[in-house]
């Protein structure tokens, strides 16, 4: 252990919002970071409202074992509407001041961070870590658990499409996403797609699924796979939609929940890892009000309010390809 040379000596970590593969990679390293520098853990279980409820426990070398390879979040993680009022944040505060805590580490989405920035106005030193699957942080060009969840869908998708080509039929799989379409868009270019439905996209419905479903037709396919970004809308009303216009009666698969859960991959395991270090590194240092980001490979940060006023479009150059690789 080396010697804390700074004032911070106790810090918090939370998760919170939906869980994501890699957030107890996060949690194992911002606990081993702040052991290297001399500086206490405390782990705040299930996100804000551990934080409002005093549910917390020391969190040390063994607390955090054997947790690298395993899914979800030993902290649990929750939503909490009380943490969104005044009283909910005051009582917040208060559990910080009584624990003695000098930082916060959040690890989760914008939610998670819009909660970061609340506290951080009533002086609490926080720094956010993103992880959600979702990969619709705009301040970072990775979340830690996008690339286990794409691993996910892509394994089902693989295995569907064996039985909707042994049938000929049409498949119209749901992933995760909610508002962004970025999960969809990198499945649909790994599995092949004859195409792909994402909120971003301007196309029509006929343009982008019916007539390359009838080009794949016309190129000798018999069987299609089409997927859906849930912020584009319900596989089960395009499967409709497909039936009414061109007479292919579709099967529907909606992944859910299972793209959260599994062994997190080497990508997520490192990103989350080196996030974890580099918050410790922040709070260590005196900063506050940050968010861990990697722009163009490298590690960095910025402020929480800078990072949740920016927008992240879809990328271009995969939709780009896509439109290329799809209906042929």
């Amino acid at each position: 252990m080396k010697e804390n040379r700074n004032a911070v000596r106790r810090i918090g970590v939370l998760t919170s919002g939906g869980d994501a593969p890699g957030m107890n990679a996060a949690v194992r390293a911002v606990v081993r970071a702040a052991i290297f520098r001399g500086i206490e853990v405390i782990g705040i279980r299930r996100g804000w409202n551990g934080l409002i409820n005093g549910d917390f426990s020391r969190l040390d070398e063994k607390s955090v074992a054997h947790i690298i390879n395993r899914g979800g979040t030993i902290l649990y993680t929750a939503r909490s509407e009380e943490f969104r009022t005044e009283e909910g944040q005051q009582k917040a505060v208060a559990t910080c001041k009584m624990l003695g805590l000098q930082g916060i580490v959040a690890i989760g989405g914008d939610g998670t961070f819009r909660g970061a920035q609340a506290l951080s106005k009533h002086g609490i030193c926080v720094v956010g870590i993103p992880g959600t699957i979702d990969n619709d942080i705009a301040c970072t060009n990775y979340c830690i658990g996008f690339d286990t969840a794409a691993n996910t869908a892509i394994e089902c998708i693989d295995k569907l499409r064996d039985t909707m080509q042994s049938h000929e039929r049409c498949s119209v799989v749901e992933v995760m996403g909610r508002h962004a379409g970025h999960l969809a868009l990198y499945v649909g270019l790994a599995v092949g797609a004859t195409a792909v439905l994402v909120p971003e996209s301007n196309e029509s419905f006929e343009e982008e699924v019916i007539e390359k479903i009838r080009n794949a037709r016309l190129n000798g396919f018999t069987h299609y796979m089409v997927v859906v970004a849930e912020g584009a809308g319900s596989a089960f009303d395009v499967a409709k939609r497909i039936k009414d216009e061109i007479a292919i009666d579709p099967r529907v698969t909606v992944l859910g929940h299972i793209q959260r859960g599994g062994t997190p991959s080497a990508r997520d395991r490192v990103t989350a890892t080196r996030m974890g270090y580099h918050a410790v590194d922040i709070l260590a240092n005196g900063g506050t009000n940050k968010i861990v980001c990697i722009r163009n490979g490298v590690m960095c940060s910025v402020d929480i309010d800078v990072g949740l006023s920016e927008q992240k479009g879809i990328d271009q150059e995969e939709f780009t390809v896509l439109e290329a690789m799809t209906g042929i």
